[in-house]
């Protein structure tokens, strides 16, 4: 029985006797495993054994300790153990039973952004059970832990400090644990000269020795996050990241550290965003602003909030990699957070392919340290004392090492200061807040400390930080791997190369810009070339046909001269179509300049002069002959061609003034062309262009569209005018319409699409293209249709060389208008005539036919009717002026003497037949 109950005993490798406690429910008597102290607890115990009625325990000391207290316990059968109001404990000594105790007052988060104590709490107090059952560490001494809750809360951490402070027992040391805690907590240690030692502050705001003098940290700083991210980056090829922060100074402090170091690489952070307790804005910011590479820096409740964001915003998965902290529980992201509406399927999608870097705070090597445990042995005891909790669940698990080494750190310092202050005459429990020499020389030890820990080798650098090495990890189908270490301080990755990707390898950190010349469509340009060249032909056709025809009266009131010039400057907008197609298939890179040069003056020029010819017309119509009503007498005088002339010199002089001047101050040169290629099935394009054009070709457009604009106007406002001074004006109006209209849709629709070299040259030269035919068509085919339908060049030819008369003499063309309304009244004449001698000859023949049937009466009648000369006036029965006299054309014989042809009853006989009735066949 004796054997058994030593055996089990063993087992537990108890640092210091167990304590019974009550248990009746159970039908026996439970051990558990006691505080430090010895006092019996309830809160947190957890239970190992149940040991039945009569069952006796004795309590045994490791080393060469001795039991203070009963050494021998009962289970009672109502659930006791006899003795329960003494307590058993082990001393050190046996010759001192009473030791003196070193209070270390500690502060650790169980709750809030950090509950890192849930898991370094145990862990620090494994460390303290072993320092104290050793006898070559503080032997006459006693560690005891004297620890609260901060809630990782700088403001409940102010007021738990004052608890520490302004209550007994006087504690040596303090350790917090989360940054903040840690700001308030070293910022204020001074004042009391108190060493602070902290096992979970990563704050690089706490390596400013002027600021926190006596600050100890075995968690290294974050900013040794920063040179493994930095060679992260670099591996990666990656040259533009962005960032997102917690606004907290452990962070802001990290992110400057950054900032800097990747500047110093040659990395650009295009994007930094922070919140506070909201990350909505920035990361739908991160998106908006194309950011790939993701730093992210925040605690673990934050997190889950910004990938919930992340989700919802889909800024994860193949074009995106995030790099995070990896403090975090191993299934933080699965974890239930009623501040978050994402399911665990949406958090875990959204995770997925991140990123960690971590400190390595786990000897990743078998070697046995001061505390003469492994690494592994210390997991499985801090998973002992945890009592069956999930490691991924507890938080401050991986720190729990920190912790464990913290506390040695601190008790092989205080041990180092034994023999310096007793040589003084000094001793540690003579430590108080004002004995600044006791301070001194426990800061002296730790900045010298060097041993070999659970969590590796234990170096405080000048500032008080831990030096150590960073793992990297990945999260690769919901479970984190290792994918490599770096060691900062030898600059050495040592890299696995099992990374795993969702795409095809490491995403590009921003859009793809890959440099490539774009050439026009050769087919597209042949084509819109062979329409070019047919409208130069037509051009030329209808230039030959206007000078040729320049004699012909009714092309003299069209203004010849303005229509050549149109012609001519349609043909010159057509030739521009050729080097506004010529590229780098046909000509070198050099000479791009001069093509440009050459496209802009012909289309400048040809414009000025098919437009400005046209508005030119347009617009002496307008200033003649849209005035009042009392002023149109004044103003209908003859219209002087050199006025003409000069309206279309100034304009032209106006473009050629602009030309010269673009010429001179800022000539064009080549502008380069981007294809810019996602990783998506819609590539979208960039035009790279020359800020300094948008200036002259601002006022270059605003001037032609104001002139195009005017134009529209004034052509309406002649549509009505009806004119021989400018016979065309209504054409001219029509061209101005179809000009304007195609101008004023595809300037801007050829800016948009600048990047689109194709449509952009399609919609360009379409535009003039058609803008000349149209010009052409409108101003010149009616005339040629009207010369050939009426053959009028022909007989205005062959008048104008009988009169030698002048084309633009003014009483000339008043004859000429004479004689054609002549022509015509003499062929209605001859028409009429015709009519006339049809009627004569039916009447001849009734009259004929009545004197056969009435002689006598004839007779008679015949005697009795006047004689024809005193009745009829001979100059009655001449035709009408005009009319010709010829032997063709004379009266028949009888018409003189008609009269006697009616009956002395009839009508005309009773009205004697009034010569102003013959005049009326004429009508």
């Amino acid at each position: 029985m004796a054997a058994w109950l030593l055996f089990l005993i063993a087992l537990y490798i108890l640092p210091s006797p167990v304590v019974p406690i009550h248990n009746s429910s159970a039908g026996g008597c439970a051990i558990i495993r006691p505080p430090r102290d010895g006092g019996i607890r309830y809160r947190g115990l957890t239970q190992e054994q149940i040991l039945p009625v009569d069952y006796e325990i004795e309590y045994i000391c490791r080393g060469n300790r001795v039991i203070v207290g009963p050494k021998v316990r009962k289970c009672l059968p109502n659930g006791t153990w006899t003795d329960m109001s003494l307590h058993s404990r082990c001393c050190k000594s046996f010759y001192r039973i009473e030791l003196p105790n070193l209070y270390i007052g500690a502060l650790f988060p169980m709750s809030g952004g950090w509950p890192g104590g849930q898991a370094c709490m145990p862990s620090a107090q494994m460390a303290l059970d072993l320092v104290n059952n050793r006898s070559d560490i503080l032997p006459d001494y006693e560690l005891e832990l004297i620890h609260y809750d901060s809630m990782c809360d700088p403001g409940e951490a102010t007021k738990l400090l004052y608890d520490l402070l302004y209550t007994e027992p006087l504690k040596i040391v303090l350790m917090p644990g989360c940054s903040g805690v840690s700001t308030l907590v070293a910022e204020a240690a001074r004042m009391w000269n108190l060493i602070v030692l902290s096992y979970g502050s990563s704050s690089p705001a706490l390596s400013n020795r002027q600021r926190f003098p006596t600050f100890f940290r075995t968690h290294p700083s974050a900013t040794l996050h920063n040179p493994t991210r930095v060679q992260l980056f670099q591996k990666w090829k990656w040259t533009r990241i962005a960032t997102i922060q917690q606004t907290t100074e452990v962070f802001t402090s990290t992110l400057d550290d950054l900032e800097e170091r990747v500047k110093e690489a040659g990395i650009e952070i295009s994007v930094r965003q922070s919140f506070l307790t909201d990350p909505a804005v920035a990361v739908k910011n991160l998106k908006r602003q194309d950011a790939r590479i993701i730093v992210g820096l925040f605690y673990e409740t934050e997190a889950r909030k910004v990938f919930c964001e992340v989700f919802k915003e889909k800024l994860y998965g193949k074009k995106y990699v995030w790099f995070l902290i990896g403090w975090y529980a191993d299934n933080w992201f699965k974890i239930k957070d009623p501040a978050i509406n994402c399911t665990v399927e949406n958090m875990t999608e959204a995770v997925e392919g991140h990123v960690t870097t971590e400190i390595v705070m786990l000897n990743p090597e078998t070697v046995r340290g001061v505390s003469n445990m492994t690494s592994q042995e210390f997991i499985a005891a801090l998973m002992s004392r945890l009592g069956g909790m999930n490691p991924e669940e507890t938080g401050g698990f991986q720190e729990a090492p920190l912790a464990f080494d913290a506390v040695w750190a601190l008790a092989l310092a205080l041990n180092k200061t034994v023999a310096p202050l007793k040589g003084r005459g000094r001793r540690l429990e003579d430590f108080n807040y004002n004995n600044h020499d006791i301070t001194s020389e426990i800061y002296r030890a730790l900045n010298t400390s060097s041993f070999e820990g659970v969590s590796g080798q234990v170096v405080f650098d000048a500032q008080g930080s831990r030096m150590a090495m960073t793992l990297i990890e990945q999260l690769q189908g919901g479970s984190y791997k290792k994918i490599g270490y770096y060691d900062s301080s030898q600059k050495n990755l040592s890299w696995f190369g099992n990374d795993v990707w969702i795409g095809a390898g490491p995403p590009a950190d921003r859009t793809v810009v890959i440099e490539e010349y774009r050439f026009l469509s050769q087919k597209l340009f042949a084509a819109v070339s062979v329409f070019a060249g047919l409208g130069i032909l037509l051009g030329i056709l209808c230039l030959t046909f206007n000078i040729y025809n320049g004699n012909v009266r009714y092309i003299q009131n069209s203004q010849p001269y303005l229509n050549n010039m149109t012609a001519v400057g349609c043909m010159m907008a057509l030739a521009a179509v050729f080097p506004l197609g010529i590229d780098g298939h046909h000509v070198h890179r050099s000479q791009f300049p001069v093509v440009c040069q050459f496209r802009l003056w012909l289309l400048g020029l040809g414009f000025s002069l098919a437009y400005g010819s046209m508005f030119t017309k347009i617009w002496w119509v307008h200033t003649l002959f849209t005035k009042k009503e009392e002023k149109k007498e004044k103003k209908k005088q003859h219209l002087e061609p050199w006025k003409l002339y000069a309206t279309v010199g100034v304009l032209l002089a106006i473009d050629f003034l602009s030309l010269v001047i673009w010429q001179i101050v800022d000539p064009l040169h080549i502008t380069e062309g981007w294809t810019l290629t996602f990783p998506s099935t819609s590539p979208q394009m960039r035009h790279i262009t020359n800020p300094d054009l948008v200036l002259p070709a601002g006022v270059v457009y605003g001037y032609k569209g104001l002139l195009l604009l005017l134009g529209i106007f004034l052509a309406y406002e002649t549509k009505s005018v009806s004119t021989e001074k400018i016979n065309d004006h209504r054409a001219v109006g029509m061209a101005i319409y179809n000009v304007a209209v195609l101008c004023l849709i595809t300037a801007p629709v050829t800016m948009i699409l600048s990047s689109q070299q194709d449509a952009s040259f399609a919609f360009a030269s379409l535009a003039i293209v058609f803008s000349a035919y149209i010009t052409l068509v409108v101003l010149f085919v009616p005339k040629m249709r009207r010369l050939i339908t009426r053959g009028e060049w022909q007989s205005e030819q062959q008048d104008t060389l009988k009169t030698g008369s002048s084309t633009n003499n003014n009483d000339e063309e008043k004859s000429r208008q004479l004689e054609r309304e002549n022509r015509e009244l003499q062929k209605i004449i001859q028409e009429k005539e015709e009519r006339v001698s049809a009627l004569r000859n039916q009447l001849a023949e009734r009259q004929a036919l009545r004197n056969r049937h009435r002689p006598s009466i004839g007779q008679n009648q015949n005697h009795n009717a006047p004689p024809p000369s005193s009745q009829t006036d001979p100059k009655s029965l001449l035709p009408p002026p005009g009319y010709p006299t010829t032997d063709n054309h004379s009266l028949p014989p009888s018409f003189s003497n008609s009269s006697s042809l009616y009956p002395a009853d009839s009508k005309m006989s009773r009205n004697h037949c009034h010569n102003s009735q013959i005049p009326l066949l004429y009508k």
